[in-house]
C-alpha cells in the first residue's frame, strides 16, 4: 500500500541535507585567521605580504591575531583586509563584510531612537527657515574660527613685526661685552641647527617636560639650556641637524634619516660619545 507521506519527508531530507552541506561550507573562524590559513596554505610569510601590500608586520600581526581595535582606524582596517586579501586571491568583499561584522560586534550596542515618520512633502515637518538659516550661520562661524586657528598655528610670523621694530635703544656701555655666541662659546653651550627646512624635533628633558617643539626652518637654532635636567632629543631627521659645542663642531648623531628617541644631549653624554657620528650611550 502507497504511503502518501513519504514523499514528503525524502524532501524534507534533502532540504536538511543541503542545509548541512553549506553550513559545512560557510568559512569559519575570524577575518584574521582565514586569512592567516590562506597565508600558510601557500607557504608566504608575513613579511612577504608586507611587501605585496606595502602594510607594516605589526599591522598584519592585529589583523590575524583579531586585534582589530590596534589598527589607526576602522577605514584602514577595511583597507588593510582588502589588500592582504586580495594579494592572496582571496573574495576580498566577502573578507570586508566579515570586517564591518565583526567591528559591529566590538562596539556597544546604541539605544534605539523612535523617531515619527516623516512624510518629504509635509512641510509641517520640515524644519523651518529661521533653523536653517542658524545653522548655516553656525557652520559659517566655525570655519571662520578654524581658518583663523590654522594661520595662527601653521604662519605665526606673518604677523608678528620684525623684532629689529621692538628694540629699544640702548645706551653705549662704557667697556665691550661678550656677544651671546662668544657668551655661547665660553660656556660650551650645545646647539643644533637644522641644515634643510621642516624638520620636526622634540627637545625633553628626563622627566618629560617641554623645552623646544616644533619644525624648524633651514638654518634655525636651539640651543640646550645649561640648567636641563637630563635633556634628550626625537625626531626623524638626525642626519639634518649639526651640533657646536662651545663654538666648535662635532660629529652629527646621524648620517642616514631615521628615528631617534630619549637620546641623551646634554655636553657631557655628547663629548662622551666615540668618534664620528653616533647617538651617546646612556
Amino acid at each position: 500500500m502507497h504511503d502518501d507521506n513519504e514523499p514528503s519527508e525524502t524532501t524534507e531530507t534533502t532540504e536538511t541535507t543541503e542545509a548541512a552541506d553549506v553550513a559545512a561550507a560557510a568559512p569559519t573562524g575570524t577575518v584574521g585567521e582565514r586569512l592567516a590559513a590562506e597565508r600558510e596554505r601557500q607557504g608566504l610569510t608575513r613579511a612577504q605580504i608586507g611587501e605585496r601590500t606595502k602594510i607594516g608586520e605589526r599591522h598584519l600581526d592585529s589583523i590575524e591575531e583579531g586585534r582589530l581595535a590596534d589598527l589607526p582606524g576602522r577605514t584602514y582596517a577595511i583597507g588593510f583586509v582588502r589588500s592582504y586579501a586580495r594579494a592572496l586571491g582571496m573574495d576580498e568583499n566577502a573578507l570586508v563584510a566579515d570586517v564591518r561584522n565583526e567591528f559591529g560586534m566590538m562596539e556597544p550596542q546604541k539605544p534605539t531612537r523612535v523617531l515619527d515618520h516623516m512624510e518629504p512633502g509635509d512641510p509641517a515637518r520640515v524644519p523651518s527657515s529661521k533653523l536653517a538659516w542658524g545653522v548655516a550661520a553656525l557652520l559659517i562661524a566655525v570655519v571662520a574660527i578654524g581658518a583663523f586657528a590654522w594661520r595662527g598655528f601653521f604662519l605665526p610670523a606673518e604677523d608678528l613685526p620684525p623684532i629689529a621694530a621692538e628694540e629699544e635703544p640702548v645706551a653705549a656701555a662704557p667697556a665691550p661685552t661678550a656677544t651671546a655666541s662668544e657668551a655661547a662659546i665660553a660656556d660650551g653651550a650645545v646647539i643644533f641647527t637644522a641644515t634643510v627646512d621642516g624638520i620636526w624635533v622634540k627637545f625633553y628633558d628626563r622627566n618629560g617636560r617641554d623645552l623646544f617643539q616644533k619644525q624648524m626652518a633651514e638654518g634655525e637654532s636651539f640651543t640646550i639650556p645649561q640648567d636641563a635636567d637630563g635633556p634628550q632629543l626625537w625626531t626623524g631627521r638626525p642626519d639634518a641637524l649639526t651640533i657646536t659645542i662651545g663654538g666648535q663642531a662635532v660629529p652629527p648623531l646621524a648620517t642616514e634619516q631615521r628615528t631617534i628617541r630619549d637620546v641623551p644631549v646634554d655636553l657631557e653624554s655628547l663629548r662622551a660619545r666615540p668618534s664620528g657620528p653616533g647617538v651617546p650611550t646612556r
